[in-house]
């Protein structure tokens, strides 16, 4: 059996899988090509991860934030594009996505001033760019969603099967 941890700083990979009580070997065994050493490489920074390595985590740990997590904060190009997400429950989701909508349903008919000559003058910058960070307030609760749904899936929560059924039509 490994030896527990006193590292004081330790990185996510390391935490999500000591939060599962693996081991490196335990852990090896439920990662598809990720050897104990190569994992002790990647939690002490010794080694950079690969996105496979990423997946392969995210799959075996069953903690699908972990890909946004180094997309937002390891990936050269994520990190200009993707937002990082915080994990939230279901409701709070729910209330945020409702209230960004009610926002941009109050604006819509500003939005469509501002588009009909399909130009920005500068006297429509200003609420132009308001509206423009209410849709990414929505795109990222979008996302929070996606990423509370691969998580429910993930833990079994939500039944793949059923999912998978009415995901496809």
């Amino acid at each position: 059996m490994g030896r527990a941890s006193v590292k004081e700083n330790k990185g996510i990979y390391q935490l999500v899988r000591e939060n599962l009580k693996l081991t490196r070997e335990g852990a090896s065994q439920v990662l598809n090509g990720i050897s104990p050493e190569r994992i002790e490489k990647i939690e002490n920074e010794r080694a950079q991860i690969i996105p496979w390595e990423v997946l392969e985590m995210s799959r075996g740990y069953k903690a699908p934030h972990l890909c946004n997590q180094y997309c937002a904060k390891e990936c050269p190009i994520g990190q200009t594009y993707v937002p990082e997400i915080e994990v939230k429950d279901l409701t709070r989701i729910v209330m945020e996505m409702l209230s960004s909508l009610n926002s941009v349903e109050k604006r819509k008919e500003r939005l469509i001033e501002i588009a009909a000559d399909d130009m920005i003058s500068g006297d429509e910058i200003k609420d132009f760019v308001a509206i423009q960070e209410e849709l990414e307030r929505i795109s990222l609760t979008v996302e929070t969603l996606q990423l509370w749904s691969e998580q429910m899936l993930a833990d079994g929560t939500i039944d793949r099967v059923e999912y998978e059924k009415h995901k496809r039509k």
